[in-house]
């Protein structure tokens, strides 16, 4: 009777529930190649099982301990800086009275969210060149010898963190820009009166209100930690950093697409996805716990 009464809500669902039906759901038979010695020849169905063959292979390998330290490594230094920024700036640009400077400001932000991921590490390569580079020139001229920042391991996870925060911090404020615009002014007011300072508000007013909304992007931040971002870093990726740049997405497209390797690289992939909902699963229940919001 309910879904008599409101079909046309479950009309505009429709079209998002086939989306990630088909598109989604649906290819994950798939990953039982991850349990068969798949050749293409015989089909997903006609390969035969070879059990948990190729987890092992990979917990065995050598470089299992270097993929995980690497994208660990990447992953919780990205949300240890990129994490709280977009915060601090959505609370300082609702500090700003409306007008050309605050306009300016986010146009500024947001703006680096709309470039390619190629154009910025193009970018990157042009300005950190130790030969042409703009600030390798600026570091020579104060006597700093210039530092290959593209091809040292060293400064590899810098680089990335750095320029992915520059690119993405404006436009991820904006959310919490929106949870700040259902402050009630009169909390504001009545601080004020009582003679509260900006940051005594935004600390006890603005940050309890968007603790909600932290707290759930915390949630699936955390369940992306094994999930480094795959295209920036094979294009930052070349064979002097690869100690440093070398995580489990990259190993996949390797070991699936360019080796042939189709069995072994799915049941990485699976290991990847079982570790990441496992986080998931485990930060919501004790945020739950600790904060009473979560997910679900």
């Amino acid at each position: 009777m309910h879904i008599k009464n409101s079909w046309q809500l479950y009309v505009f669902l429709l079209p998002a529930f086939l989306f990630f039906l088909i598109f989604c759901y649906g290819p994950m038979y798939g990953i039982i190649i991850a349990w068969k010695d798949f050749q293409p020849s015989l089909g997903i169905l006609g390969s035969p099982w070879v059990g948990w063959k190729y987890f092992e292979q990979f917990f065995q390998s050598y470089f299992f301990w270097d993929l995980i330290k690497n994208t660990l490594g990447i992953s919780i230094y990205s949300l240890i800086v990129g994490f709280p920024l977009p915060i601090l700036l959505a609370l300082s640009l609702n500090e700003m009275k409306d007008g050309f400077g605050k306009k300016f400001a986010q146009t500024v932000t947001y703006a680096p969210n709309f470039i390619s991921v190629v154009v910025i590490v193009g970018m990157m390569f042009a300005f950190l060149s130790p030969s042409t580079g703009i600030l390798t020139h600026f570091l020579e001229f104060f006597g700093i010898k210039g530092v290959h920042f593209m091809e040292d391991p060293k400064w590899f996870k810098t680089m990335y963190v750095l320029s992915n925060v520059w690119q993405t911090t404006g436009w991820s404020s904006v959310i919490y820009m929106a949870a700040l615009a259902g402050v009630d002014t009169q909390l504001h007011e009545a601080a004020t009166i009582d003679g509260a300072s900006r940051i005594q508000r935004a600390w006890h007013i603005n940050l309890p209100t968007i603790l909600p909304t932290i707290i759930i992007l915390l949630i699936m931040s955390m369940g992306n930690l094994l999930s480094v971002g795959f295209e920036k870093i094979i294009l930052m990726q070349n064979p002097l950093n690869m100690t440093s740049s070398d995580v489990i997405s990259t190993f996949v497209y390797r070991a699936g697409l360019l080796n042939g390797q189709y069995s072994f690289a799915t049941a990485v992939g699976v290991f990847n996805s079982v570790i990441n909902a496992t986080i998931l699963v485990t930060v919501n229940s004790i945020t739950k716990r600790l904060t009473e919001h979560s997910l679900w």
